[in-house]
């Protein structure tokens, strides 16, 4: 990788280490995470997890789990613009709203496995635990790649409050938080927490003259605790929020002529096409789109007409504790809720080209029953009943009100040898001498609508139990698993429409949706039911005081369910003529279209070794995993070329690789982190991936393209960071605080087809705080910087929609992260 050496990654810890033995030690403070529903300290879970604390998420100005991915390695999560994606050492669920995720998130333990709540702000949390790997027995669901787990802060025994708030002037951010906490009465106590944010943007539309995304997002939350008995304690936690989003961080990245034999396109480049279409023999085409759509390269500037994302979110969970003896006795009851409506200018133009409409509605109850018997016995045991049911539904639409692509396509049509009046009854064209006239191919689709709907609703039942047999002081064994079963069923209903969504009869517009978008209608049911067993045995040894390695193994699943972005039905069958159409000689060939609408849960299997220490007397920590995780049927979803994703279960897969972390005080007031990834990914049998833009297809079904021995998108071969953070008084009643983060990776493919036009270079990132503050902790000025060297990063990337199709154009739009920030922060609190 460019710009990133690991042996100064070595050769630095070594030298710290050297600093360190020379001096007086200083004792590193301990963290304490709960990754096995046990407060423990960080060294003594043997899993693969990362833990931010809530005053690093707030110092940092992480504002939500994509920004959280640049300090834990192996961990990604993007946006795109009709969905969103976590990742964990290579594996994820990718762009489908009928996927749950395979990182499962979790909030004060109850399942947040929708894509689109991943993209809540954070607010007033006590940490953040990243469990990497399969976490399928005491997480509730579906944690086949790994586990987010987020707490929020408890309650204080004593009244406190504190303002927050952060401006950015370059990108108009501004948020202020609010947090009040304290007892009503000696057993009920409090805790009230508010944060509203704006952001400006950071990409300039061209198209509307102004700056995307821009933000506003609200998040209020009322905790209670309250202490019944001495042995019986409940907590209640009400939640509402609303983050929207006008515009997006995207942009065309490349743009390549035309390889078609059209006069109208031959080598002219999409935007070209877009701005001004016509041949040498004066035929023109008045698009007459934005002189805006000729940018295509990156420059943090887009050519669009404009999209949003406006999301409402709710939670309501209540948690009672009753300590009988020494055992735990829990009840964790959730009630959970989305709603967002999306609109997307999804050819990433501002041509008036087409949009996509996408409205879903989602709820959830989850009850879950845990017994957690005493820590220090022989036998210790977690176990319990957990029961979850769903409802989902969700609406797209892809929408024509413009003529552009009906121009097009008439055009194309007409070149083609489609030349044809309106009452012609063959409408896929005339005879092969009619040539240079207008084409009605477009006029089918003009003021076009696709109304799909979506539902599936599933009930979820499992028992679980994790036992450790502490067989010495020094070795332990546990055992665990976790049988499910559940049911659900979906449904799918595609249609064209008008501009008002009804419904149109089957027409010429059929045919040419079939060979333009790649759609059909359909209307698809099913109903499944399936059971599984994932089971666990870990071994740990300590070694001495200060070391415990471990071995675990695993296997873990991802239920299987319903695909939602299909326009297609998995029928395989030619799409039908309009009736009293004749077959065309000049086109004889009819679309074929194949789609999908079921799939099959996945399953993985996982080795994990590691080991944590802690050095110099307590000084520094050192802590590795080394890990090989086999997936069988993958779930994946494949761009089908045009505006849909269909989904398919990959043979296998494999990832491996290691995982290494530390930290060290080096003198009293100065300390060193950092962690390192290396990854390893490869498909091991997977046929049915999506081609590259003109890519002859490979695979068995000459649909596909083979992906056996590929990588995954986002695996890098290796990443990490380095974190350096001093702070020390400068006088009685003052400190000062400094910090610098070296975020770094190698490259990686941000694109779902791996293709190589898009890979990110690897970069070094740096972010930085500067801060004085009382020593009391009552007041707090910041300057809070982020990628202080200027890196453009590519975080998605995917085809142009509809450029290779149509135009024979092979061209990009990308996701970016932002550029470098430098905001003023000021905390105080009482």
């Amino acid at each position: 990788m460019k710009g990133v050496n690991i042996g100064a990654f070595a050769l630095l810890i070594a030298t710290a280490g050297g600093v360190v033995a020379e001096q007086k030690r200083h004792i590193l403070e301990e963290v304490i995470v709960t990754a096995q529903l046990r407060e423990q300290s960080l060294q003594d879970v043997p899993v693969s997890v990362s833990a931010i604390s809530g005053e690093k998420l707030m110092s940092a100005g992480l504002n939500k789990i994509e920004d959280l991915q640049a300090y834990i390695p192996n961990l990604t999560m993007t946006e795109n613009g009709i969905g969103t994606s976590i990742y964990i050492r290579g594996i994820g669920s990718g762009i489908n709203q009928g996927f749950e995720q395979s990182v499962g998130m979790y909030v004060d333990g109850i399942y947040y496995g929708r894509a689109q709540l991943a993209r809540a702000p954070f607010l007033d949390l006590a940490r953040v635990e990243v469990l990497r790997g399969p976490q399928n027995i005491l997480y509730g669901k579906n944690s086949i790649a790994g586990a987010i787990s987020i707490h929020t802060a408890k309650p204080a025994d004593q009244f406190e409050g504190s303002f927050s708030a952060l401006y950015e002037p370059q990108f108009e951010e501004e948020v202020v938080d609010l947090i009040l906490s304290g007892p009503v009465s000696d057993t009920l106590g409090y805790r009230f927490s508010a944060r509203l944010r704006n952001y400006g943007g950071y990409i300039e539309n061209l198209t509307l003259d102004r700056d995307e995304p821009a933000y506003k997002e609200a998040t209020y939350r009322l905790k209670f605790v309250w202490d019944a008995t001495d042995e019986i304690t409940v907590s209640a936690k009400a939640e509402i929020g609303r983050f929207d989003v006008t515009g997006r961080q995207a942009e065309i990245i490349d743009d390549s002529p035309s390889s078609s034999d059209n006069p109208l396109f031959a080598g002219r480049t999409h935007g070209q096409i877009l701005n001004n279409t016509s041949d040498p023999s004066g035929l023109v085409i008045n698009i007459n789109s934005d002189d805006s759509v000729l940018n295509n390269y990156q420059d943090f500037k887009r050519s669009s007409n404009g999209d949003f994302s406006k999301n409402n979110t709710e939670n309501l969970t209540i948690n009672a504790d009753w300590l009988r003896g020494e055992h735990m006795f829990s009840s964790i009851t959730g009630f959970m809720g989305y709603d967002y409506d999306d609109l997307c200018d999804c050819d990433f133009t501002g041509a008036e080209g087409f949009k996509v409409s996408l409205v879903e509605d989602y709820s959830q109850f989850s009850q879950e029953f845990r017994w957690i018997s005493p820590a220090g016995e022989p036998f210790e045991f977690i176990g319990g009943f957990y029961f979850q049911k769903s409802e989902l539904d969700f609406f797209d639409s892809i929408i024509v009100d413009s003529d552009l692509i009906v121009q097009l396509l008439n055009a194309a049509d007409a070149t083609e040898g489609g030349a044809r009046g309106d009452n012609d009854p063959n409408p896929l064209g005339g005879s092969p001498e009619e040539v240079a006239g207008i084409g009605d191919a477009g006029n089918a689709i003009a003021n076009l609508t696709s109304p799909r709907t979506f539902t599936s609703d599933s009930e979820l039942y499992s028992l679980f139990l994790q036992s450790t047999w502490n067989m010495t002081e020094q070795l332990r064994l546990t055992v665990g698993g976790r049988y499910s079963r559940e049911s659900k069923e979906g449904s799918r209903y595609f249609a064209f429409g008008d501009l008002d969504f009804n419904e149109r009869p089957f027409s010429e517009t059929d045919t040419v949706s079939a060979v333009s978008f790649s759609a059909e209608r359909h209307d698809l049911k099913g109903s499944r039911s399936e059971s599984q067993f994932s089971p666990l045995v870990n071994l740990q040894w300590d070694m001495n005081d200060d070391t415990m390695v471990y071995a675990t193994i695993s296997r873990g699943y991802k239920s299987g369910g319903y695909d939602a972005r299909s326009n297609a039905s998995p029928s395989a069958e030619p799409v039908p003529l309009p009736p009293g159409a004749l077959p065309n000689p000049a086109r004889p060939e009819r679309p074929v279209l194949i789609g999908t609408f079921e799939y099959e849960e996945e399953e993985a299997t996982s080795v994990e070794l590691g080991f944590k220490s802690t050095l110099l007397e307590g000084a520094a920590e050192l802590n590795a995993a080394l890990f090989r995780t086999k997936f069988d049927d993958l779930q994946v979803s494949i761009f089908d070329g045009t505006l849909g994703f269909n989904v398919g279960n990959a043979a296998s897969a494999t990832t491996q690789g290691v995982e290494i972390d530390g930290r060290i005080q080096l003198t009293e007031y100065l300390m060193l982190a950092g962690a390192l990834a290396f990854l390893d990914f490869e498909f091991d049998d997977f046929q049915n991936g999506q081609c590259l833009a003109g890519q002859t297809p490979n695979s068995p079904d000459g649909i596909n393209c083979d992906y056996t021995g590929k990588t995954n998108q986002y695996v890098a071969d290796f990443a990490g960071n380095l974190v350096l953070s001093y702070m020390r008084p400068i006088s009685a009643e003052v400190g000062i605080g400094l910090g610098l983060d070296a975020i770094f990776t190698d490259d990686y493919n941000p694109s779902q087809n791996l293709d190589p036009t898009v890979v990110q270079d690897g970069y070094v990132k740096f972010n930085g705080r500067a801060a004085i503050a009382a020593i009391d902790r009552t007041w707090e000025l910041a300057l809070v910087a982020k990628n202080l060297t200027d890196e453009v990063i590519v975080m998605y990337a995917s085809d142009t929609p509809t450029a290779y199709t149509i135009f024979e154009t092979k061209g990009h739009y990308g996701f970016l992260e932002p550029p470098r920030s430098v905001a003023l922060q000021f905390n105080y609190r009482w």
